[in-house]
């Protein structure tokens, strides 16, 4: 593997300026890596450019505002860029279609458009969770155009929100075809956590899923338990934690929510397609989560004439403390009521991006019926004497 001149970079991260590369390429930045950002919006690279985050993420800011004022760091929507750096680190995700089918080669497509760029002795990543065997298609992909590339799969572990922290203490998997790959791929994640953990890429890809859909069935479970408690009249919450009172065997049942985000629905369908949708458990956690908010309004039915009424709903982010709305059940339960209420209106401390968001005093003020969608902190501290349905018991009530 020769180049006859060295790279001008370490990292190139494609894809960005989104909420999985552009911490990445902070943090890497920060670590005293020279970093470039590729990405196709021209307002989030003019952003990144300005040293102005394009999301929310704690910590984020100070960071990358060191590293555009240093140089550590540049956006461009120049594809040019890819060929620049040793490290090509990518981050586009494979989509599932409107009947939950994977794309396989959403990811080897989106390379086609850079790959005339791509150069001999570069480390490919992909880093985004992948269809199973996508990573084996980017090597035929990279070998068929005669290239001299090593390829790996390094999947990203964060949980959005903690980027900043869990980026320098979570092991971090890296794979490879061979022990040079690992050690290349090893030797650029070592800038940030000296935690390794080396698996074949098929291994790591599992990996990826199995972590994801794993979570997902987690909160399915408890939605399940909350809604058998719920439907006989009892409090889910005062019974979780009574059974995890001082027994350990139980310390990791969540709370019961809605489950979502662009990630674990999402992988958990690609890991049935991916067994010939021969998952049954899997099948069933998506039914009982996506289930949730028509149980929580048909519930909320049966109490109140929702047709008269006009319903608040508190919270419009897939997350707490967050501002993306990716997959957020939010806008589910907005379509449900939409049809059963005469009115409905939802707030959100954080999202910037909907304007048919309100202020909090106004849906307070005007709603009705109050429903928690998403717990933000911001919402603990709400008094009101306006009935609410509160799964999260972030009100700590009977939800």
């Amino acid at each position: 593997m020769t180049r006859a001149e060295p790279f001008s970079h370490d990292v190139v991260v494609i894809g960005g300026c989104g909420h999985v590369g552009l911490p990445l390429a902070i943090a890497l930045a920060d670590a005293g890596a020279s970093v470039l950002v590729y990405d196709v919006s021209q307002k989030a690279v003019d952003l990144v450019n300005d040293a102005v985050l394009p999301f929310d993420e704690p910590g984020a800011d100070v960071k990358l505002k060191n590293a555009v004022t240093s140089g550590a760091l540049r956006a461009s929507t120049d594809p040019s860029v890819v060929g620049d750096a040793e490290n090509v680190v990518v981050v586009i995700g494979t989509p599932v279609d409107e009947h939950l089918n994977p794309d396989p080669q959403a990811i080897p497509r989106a390379l086609e458009e850079c790959a005339e760029y791509f150069a001999d002795g570069q480390l490919l990543i992909l880093r985004s969770t992948v269809f199973p065997g996508v990573t084996a298609l980017v090597e035929r992909m990279i070998s068929e155009r005669g290239l001299d590339i090593d390829v790996s799969f390094c999947p990203e572990r964060i949980a959005e929100g903690r980027a900043m922290t869990e980026l320098y203490s979570l092991p971090q998997i890296v794979s490879g075809r061979d022990e040079r790959i690992r050690a290349r791929a090893a030797a650029l994640f070592g800038r940030l956590t000296e935690q390794v953990v080396e698996m074949e890429p098929e291994e790591a890809e599992l990996a990826k899923l199995f972590t994801n859909t794993w979570r997902y069935i987690k909160f399915a479970a408890v939605n399940q338990f909350y809604m058998i408690a719920d439907s006989r009249g009892l409090d889910f919450e005062r019974i979780r934690a009574g059974l995890a009172q001082d027994y350990p065997r139980a310390q990791d049942m969540p709370s019961a929510g809605f489950a979502a985000g662009p990630c674990l629905f999402k992988d958990t369908m690609q890991l049935a397609a991916f067994n010939d949708n021969n998952f049954h458990l899997g099948h069933a956690a998506m039914l009982v989560n996506e289930g949730l908010p028509l149980y929580v309004v048909t519930q909320l039915g049966r109490e109140h004439d929702l047709a008269q009424l006009t319903v608040g709903i508190l919270g419009a982010s897939f997350k707490a403390g967050s501002d993306d709305t990716r997959s957020s059940l939010a806008y589910k339960l907005k379509r449900i009521l939409a049809f059963r209420s005469k009115r409905v209106l939802m707030t959100d401390p954080y999202v910037t991006t909907d304007p048919a968001l309100v202020p909090l005093e106004q849906v307070l003020e005007e709603a009705d019926v109050l429903l928690v969608a998403t717990p933000h902190a911001e919402y603990r501290s709400i008094v009101t004497d306006k009935p609410v349905a509160d799964v999260w018991n972030i009100l700590g009530q009977d939800a």
